[in-house]
């Protein structure tokens, strides 16, 4: 798996400030870091890497035991400006256990010179997060948002797709003396039940978000795991998901979403498989529809299923519709921003306690940069939609992440 040894790393440090330490010996350096908490777990982990930029930049994730640890980064399109990382875990650290880290032999040969730049660090400094060189996202108001609504429902009219999934971004001030780190920690209570992370890397950025959307998962008893998430309306107060009712339009978005999956073990010739679901989920403070896949690998002769069904997913009809390039092209056409990094996949692969991959799709997300965070949010068209109601669903959806903007 890992192939990570433990050291003892200065215990007379809080955890916290062991972990802006770390934190700062990363980003001080020039080189990415990754800091997440699976859903449901108590405690939060970090990876660092700490070789040079080409050894991490464009690395396909495998979800295999023999794949290397680390952690996965990818956008919704690979591009030169938005590439795909895979983050070495040269440096692991579990804040359930923060008396140790956990070290690679890339790590161990430098240990000597990484204790004394950790040692060396301030007590208290501000973070140099990584910005990214692109230019903000275009955002869209309202009017311009349900003009591509309906330019999405027309194109579904004319038979050019059956679903696709439009997005916006919008731009926030950042309150003043936003830390980032406090962020990931309110997210981590606010959302026990996300996966929640935070990713700062050179040329890419820094990322902060809190995701209900499991991509492609493979445990440790080689079940591999994807899930189909598509449905959206408020949670509202005593409401019990169980009796939420759901019109037309969000029953068929969340069956061509569970549909395509289906299709791509289908495109596998795999046959032996569970799925269980529809069935209504809380997520925040809103209710989606899902239903949940799994295969159980001992069981099929097919060892790299994970890798094969993670390139024939991504990107999801959740995020960007069906079929999937004739519903991409209109994006390209239609949408007008770059979704960089929302709407891609991200989590960790072969560390302790993930199994051999637990990747989720980055959404409820947004882009920090020095005065300003980028926020993102979609929904899914289909023939149903109307463009005031999925503009009210982008604002619903935005409440998720900008509750920790206190605005």
């Amino acid at each position: 798996m890992s192939g990570l040894q433990r050291i003892p790393w200065n215990p007379n440090l809080t955890t916290p400030d062991r972990l802006r330490r770390l934190v700062a010996l990363a980003l001080t350096s020039g080189k990415p870091v990754a800091l997440w908490r699976l859903p449901g777990a108590v405690h939060a982990r970090l990876c660092l890497s700490i070789k040079t930029d080409s050894a991490y930049v464009g690395l396909p994730p495998a979800l295999e035991a023999t794949a290397p640890a680390g952690f996965a980064f990818f956008p919704f399109w690979d591009s030169d400006h938005n590439p795909p990382l895979f983050l070495p875990a040269d440096l692991f650290f579990d804040l359930g256990h923060p008396e140790e880290i956990q070290v690679s032999a890339t790590a161990a040969a430098r240990l000597p010179e990484l204790r004394q730049r950790f040692s060396a660090l301030p007590d208290t400094q501000e973070l140099p997060w990584h910005v990214s060189q692109q230019p903000a996202p275009a955002t869209a108001s309202q009017t311009e948002y349900e003009a591509l609504v309906a330019a999405g429902v027309a194109a579904i009219e004319a038979g050019v797709v059956r679903k696709v999934v439009s997005s916006r971004a919008v731009r926030k001030p950042l309150p003043a003396g936003f830390d980032a780190l406090t962020a990931f920690e309110e997210l981590q209570e606010r959302y026990p039940n996300a996966f929640v992370s935070l990713v700062s890397a050179p040329g890419v950025g820094t990322w902060l978000g809190a995701t209900p959307e499991v991509l492609a998962e493979i445990d440790d008893q080689q079940v591999f795991r994807t899930m189909a998430l598509a449905g959206t309306q408020p949670l509202l107060p005593g409401m019990k998901p169980a009796t939420a009712r759901w019109a037309h339009k969000d029953l068929e978005e969340h069956a061509m979403v569970a549909r395509y999956i289906v299709n791509c073990f289908k495109q596998l010739r795999l046959r032996e498989y569970d799925e269980q679901g529809p069935r209504t989920v809380a997520a925040g403070q809103l209710l989606h529809l899902r239903t949940d896949f799994a295969v159980h690998l001992a069981q099929v002769p097919f060892p790299t299923l994970g890798t094969d069904m993670l390139r024939l997913l991504h990107p999801t009809p959740a995020v960007g519709g069906v079929p999937k390039q004739p519903a991409l092209d209109f994006l390209r056409r239609h949408e007008g921003y770059d979704r960089a990094y929302y709407a891609g996949f991200l989590g960790p692969v072969n560390l302790p306690e993930a199994g051999v991959a637990r990747l989720y799709v980055n959404l409820r997300c947004l882009q920090l940069r020095p005065q300003e965070a980028i926020l993102y949010a979609g929904t899914g068209l289909t023939i149903d939609s109307e463009p005031a109601r999925e503009w009210q669903e982008t604002e619903l959806k935005l409440r998720t992440i900008s509750a920790i903007l206190h605005d």
